[in-house]
C-alpha cells in the first residue's frame, strides 16, 4: 500500500513538474488555430429538442443548428413554459402578436401552440429565415443581418444598410453570435486559451481546502468552495465572470475533445449523457488527465482523475462566451 501511495505522490508530482511545459507548449503548438462548426456539440442541447433543433437549424444558409441553439437558450435556456415580464412565452419566447403571424402548426396537430417546443422552435426557424429573406440584399453577413433583424427589425436594417448602431441590437448580435460557438461542434482544433494558467495558478493555491456546498470562498465560509464555486473563483481571478451554477459554465465558450483537452478547460460530469443540463460537477483540467476539484462533502480541494463513466465534456472558456451568458 505505501508502495501504491509512493506512485500515485510520484506521478502526480511529474504532473505538476510539467504544467508550466503543458500550459505553454500547448498553447504555442495550437496558436492561431481556431475552428467554428455547424453541426451541435455532443450533449450541447438537451436530448428532448435535440433532432428539432438539428433539422430546423438547417432552414435556410443564414441560419444554422448551433445559431438557433443559442437563440432558443439565449431566450428561455430551454424552459418551454417560460413567461417573460413582458408576457414573451414559450421556449422561443414569443410575443403573442408575433406569434399570431409566424407561429405554424409544425406538428400538424390542428393547434398552433406558443408553449409546445414541436411548434415554437420550427416557428422560430421560419421566423428567422423570413428575416433573412427581407433583408438579403443588405451588404454585410447574412446572419448578422438577420439576428439584427430579429431584434430591431428589417427595415432598421435596411434603413442603415446593415446592423444597425443600436447599442442593444449590437449586443444582441454579439452574445448570439458568441453563444452560437458554445452549442456548435468544432470542425478543427480550438485556440488556447490566455487566462488559463492565472485560473490554474488560483486553484493550485486553494489545494487542501475543505469542500462546503455552495461554497464561494468568502471569509464568512472560511475560505471554503463547491466544485462550480472554485471554478467561479479561479476565473473571477483572471477578469472573467462565471456563472454560478456548473451547467451553466458549460455554454462558456467551445468544446473540445477529450483528446484535444490543454490546462485550463473546465470539465464536466453528467448524469445523462445527452443532457447537459444533468452537469453535476466540475473541475479545473491541469494536464495529464488530472484536475483541480473540490468534490464533496468531507473532502479537500484536490486532484482527481477525469476519466470516469460520468465524464460528459470539457469547455474552453472564452471571455465573449462567458460574457454573453444570459442571467438565470
Amino acid at each position: 500500500m505505501r508502495k501504491l501511495w509512493l506512485f500515485v505522490a510520484l506521478g502526480l508530482g511529474m504532473a505538476m513538474s510539467f504544467l508550466a511545459l503543458l500550459v505553454v507548449g500547448t498553447y504555442t503548438a495550437a496558436s492561431g488555430l481556431a475552428g467554428r462548426g455547424v453541426g451541435l456539440a455532443k450533449g450541447a442541447v438537451p436530448s428532448t429538442y435535440q433532432a428539432l433543433v438539428q433539422e430546423w437549424g438547417n432552414l435556410c444558409p443564414a441560419l444554422n443548428p448551433a445559431l438557433l441553439a443559442a437563440q432558443l437558450y439565449q431566450e428561455s435556456g430551454w424552459d418551454p413554459n417560460a413567461v417573460s415580464p413582458a408576457d414573451a412565452r414559450g421556449i422561443a419566447q414569443f410575443m403573442p402578436g408575433t406569434w399570431a403571424t409566424h407561429g405554424i402548426d409544425a406538428n400538424g396537430d390542428g393547434e398552433r401552440d406558443i408553449n409546445d417546443p414541436e411548434d415554437a422552435i420550427p416557428s422560430a426557424a421560419t421566423y428567422d429565415c423570413k428575416l433573412a429573406g427581407y433583408v438579403e440584399d443588405v451588404p454585410g453577413d447574412p446572419t448578422e443581418n438577420m439576428l439584427a433583424a430579429y431584434n430591431a427589425g428589417p427595415y432598421a436594417v435596411i434603413k442603415y444598410n446593415g446592423v444597425p448602431p443600436y447599442r442593444e441590437t449590437q449586443n444582441y448580435v454579439q452574445i448570439i453570435s458568441a453563444l452560437e460557438q458554445s452549442f456548435a461542434a468544432p470542425t478543427s482544433r480550438l485556440s488556447p486559451s490566455k487566462q488559463a494558467a492565472g485560473a490554474i495558478h488560483y486553484a493550485q493555491e486553494k489545494l487542501g481546502t475543505p469542500y462546503l456546498w455552495g461554497g464561494d470562498g468568502t471569509p464568512e465560509e472560511g475560505g471554503r468552495f463547491d466544485c462550480s464555486g472554485l471554478t467561479k473563483a479561479a476565473y473571477a481571478e483572471v477578469g472573467i465572470e462565471l456563472p454560478r451554477v456548473a451547467n451553466d459554465q458549460w455554454n462558456a465558450g467551445p468544446h473540445p475533445g477529450r483528446d484535444e483537452l490543454l490546462p485550463g478547460d473546465l470539465v464536466f460530469f453528467a448524469y445523462d449523457m445527452n443532457d447537459s443540463r444533468s452537469i453535476h460537477h466540475v473541475g479545473l483540467y491541469v494536464g495529464g488527465g488530472y484536475m483541480i476539484d473540490a468534490p464533496y462533502t468531507g473532502a479537500v480541494i484536490r486532484f482527481d482523475p477525469i476519466d470516469s463513466p460520468d465524464y460528459f465534456g470539457a469547455t474552453r472558456v472564452t471571455e465573449a462566451g462567458a460574457a454573453a451568458l444570459p442571467e438565470r
